[in-house]
């Protein structure tokens, strides 16, 4: 548990960070995308924003630096000089751009340039000409006969009249985070449980943590070359351990994350005046039983999905208002956009190929003499947001994506060793098995999508193609081909349906790589040009109409710092009931695996070898505990479990291990109760701590004896 002060000071250096990685990409978003207002703008300061911390934690950690007070530094020159370069300074910012309402921020439709008192939001409302655009070219004088005709918001901001279908949107919203949030509370209780986040999630959020290094690999157990795996998710995990010493932060961050859909949803259908159906619909698919256990735990799907989502609202919302005379998308919007792509691929491999779906139809959508020059800029700022990860791969291993080693008759370096884990097979290959149908894929769309799932896919699968048909944008029918290609990464994916021949036991856990494409296709399918006209008669409807717009602006101000008083308020006897309970009796894993990890948690500063794939309760509440599954580092980054006893007492001996945790995973109906690690690790200079199968501890006194090995 953590006093007070050590509380306030995490709260602080959260804040310092957010507060300067906003100033920062609220400058950089003024100059790149000049004409966004209102919450797509806000969506583009936050992706900038969220780059900007990703970047100085990469470039840190490349060096083994990524501490608090260097990161928070690091954050601080970074976020003040972009403003004080680009936002105008000091004083110029807010008299130059900010309070004139000639500004060119506001000409253009911006926030002015970054100045604090308009990302307060007290500003004078600016008219937002947003033409819809699902055809041809429109400008902010197109006649009001025209199927989409410009309006002043896209959205129901504070100086419009709120409809009907507003306030059920926003309901149907709220129910979908309360509900993610109930499942949030209860890991608050017992902590992160998640196979994928005591796997994978928080032992490299935990890495980094502890060495400050984010370009070694971290080597985990020896399934599915995980320890290449991209991790844009895992460094904000992260930064909640640099700031708090410990990991309250992390059961909270994906709430964040499924708001951040929410709102990019909506965004999503602004341009069109369809906002609340996609904010609805939007809701409706992040809330399906497939993306429960995002809630509360670390796994990243949620993260990719807004950074998709992302990229597509400022796609749309950069081409609804463009100038009449404009074709194809701005530069600065192309960059954006590339960036969001980028941060999406960065954080989960499925997110490549809608990734570079994006970054080839931005060169498509522009004009032809400049193809190769959005290629280039949409390209670049992809790899900005996703690629060190996979720079990292090709440094360590010759490869960026080492789980390849052929490229057709072309071999590349790869580890020359198995996958691990579950037999890896696609959804494809069971597509015409009537059999794998009817024994796994049904009941597995029924768990995942519950029992409306033909009703959901087709619909969402409308949305794509409908957007693909004519009367369409160009960057409508981009955004759908993007969701179309997340469909078809799950659908080729060798996890989609991963478990031995003809029993796809992962299939149900594998329909979130085609989450992505429903939340996406249902956010779109409002905009489509079939419906959207149609969509915003039903939505005639008004409650009232606002008159005095500044003023709901100070109260949503206002609003929003009561609510953060009350959170941080709250927030210290829930940290101080989550630390207490975390791991304190844990039902998760095996009898013996929840003993060890009970029995792990109060320990603090202990060397710890391990053949548990769970292994992030290991390093216990105060995340000081040095955990590493015992493995033999190979050629091109491979890693792998020694096979006899000589080889692995070597191993611990070159460790310093304190203790020795050996266990199964699960305990198999004809197989022997512990592993082979157990016996080999058992002998003179070692002390049992405790034996529950399949799990055995033992404290080690001293250096073990490969020569006495027994076989």
């Amino acid at each position: 548990m953590l006093d007070l002060p050590r509380y306030l000071l995490g709260v602080v250096e959260l804040a310092l960070l957010a507060g300067f990685a906003g100033l920062g990409a609220s400058a950089i978003r003024s100059r790149l995308l000049p004409s966004s207002a209102g919450a797509p703008a806000h969506l583009a300061t936050a992706v900038l924003a969220l780059a900007l911390l990703i970047w100085v934690a990469e470039i840190l950690g490349s060096f083994g630096l990524f501490e608090p007070l260097l990161y928070v530094a690091g954050v601080a020159a970074v976020g003040l000089g972009l403003w004080l370069r680009l936002g105008g300074g000091w004083g110029g910012g807010c008299r130059g751009r900010g309070f004139s309402p000639l500004s060119r921020g506001q000409a253009a439709g911006g926030d002015g340039g970054g100045c604090p008192s308009r990302l307060l939001g007290f500003s004078p409302l600016r008219r937002n000409l947003s033409p819809c655009g699902h055809g041809e070219k429109q400008d902010a004088a197109a006649p009001e006969g025209h199927p989409h005709p410009p309006s002043r918001s896209a959205g129901p901001e504070l100086n419009d009249r709120v409809s009907v279908l507003t306030v059920v949107a926003l309901a149907v919203a709220a129910v979908a985070v309360i509900k993610f949030g109930v499942d949030v509370r209860s890991k608050l209780g017992i902590g992160m449980t998640g196979f994928d986040s005591t796997w994978y999630h928080g032992p490299f959020a935990a890495g980094f943590f502890q060495s400050g290094d984010t370009w070694g690999l971290h080597f985990i157990a020896p399934q599915f070359l995980a320890w290449f795996y991209p991790a844009n998710a895992e460094i904000f995990h992260a930064v909640g351990m640099l700031a708090f010493g410990r990991d309250l932060f992390s059961p909270l961050l994906n709430l964040g994350w499924f708001i951040g859909c929410l709102a990019a949803c909506w965004c999503i259908g602004r341009p069109y005046r369809v906002a609340p159906w996609s904010l609805a619909l939007g809701a409706i698919a992040l809330s399906l039983p497939v993306l429960s256990d995002q809630a509360g735990e670390a796994r990243n799907d949620i993260v990719g999905i807004f950074f998709l989502l992302a990229a597509v609202s400022v796609a749309l919302n950069a081409w609804a208002v463009r100038r009449g005379d404009q074709a194809g998308l701005p530069t600065g919007a192309l960059i954006v956009i590339g960036l969001a792509a980028g941060l999406a691929a960065g954080t989960k491999l499925n997110f490549l190929l809608p990734a570079a779906v994006f970054v080839v139809g931005l060169a498509l959508v522009a004009p032809t003499g400049g193809r190769w020059r959005a290629l280039a800029v949409a390209g670049l700022a992809a790899i900005a947001g996703g690629g060190y990860w996979y720079l990292r791969n090709l440094v360590h291993t010759g490869n960026p994506l080492p789980w390849f080693d052929s490229l057709g008759p072309i071999s590349l370096p790869a580890p020359d060793q198995a996958l691990g884990g579950r037999e890896g097979h696609s959804v494809l290959g069971y597509l015409t098995d009537g059999a794998v149908w009817s024994d796994w894929l049904l009941p597995g769309l029924h768990g995942g999508l519950t029992y409306f799932w033909p009703l959901l896919t087709a619909l969402a699968l409308a949305g794509l193609f409908l957007c693909l048909g004519r009367g369409s944008s160009p960057v409508l029918r981009l955004v759908a081909a993007a969701g179309l290609a997340a469909a078809i990464a799950w659908l080729i994916a060798p996890t989609s349906a991963s478990g031995p021949e003809g029993m796809p036991r992962g299939f149900e856990s594998g329909l979130r790589y085609l989450a992505p494409a429903l939340v996406l296709g249902l956010a779109l399918l409002p905009a489509t040009p079939l419906l959207a006209d149609r969509l915003r008669r039903l939505s005639s409807a008004r409650l009232h109409s606002p008159s005095n717009s500044d003023g709901k602006r100070s109260l949503v101000v206002g609003a929003l710092v009561v609510v953060g008083v009350a959170v941080i308020v709250i927030g210290y006897p829930v940290q101080r009931h989550y630390l207490k309970n975390r791991y304190a009796n844990p039902t998760f894993a095996t009898p013996g695996l929840n003993a060890a990890f009970a029995w792990a948690d109060p320990l603090s500063g202990a060397r710890i070898a391990t053949t548990s794939t769970r292994q992030y309760p290991l390093y216990g509440t105060d995340l000081s505990n040095h955990v590493q599954y015992i493995g033999e580092e190979q050629p091109h980054g491979g890693f792998v479990a020694p096979t006899n006893c000589r080889q692995w007492r070597h191993l611990l001996n070159a460790g310093h291990y304190d203790y020795v945790v050996t266990s199964r995973d699960r305990i198999e109906p004809g197989k022997p109760p512990y592993p082979d690690s157990t016996r080999w690790t058992e002998g003179l200079g070692v002390e049992v701590v405790f034996r529950k199968p399949p799990t055995a501890i033992f404290k080690l006194k001293g250096p073990l004896d490969p020569s006495s090995c027994r076989g």
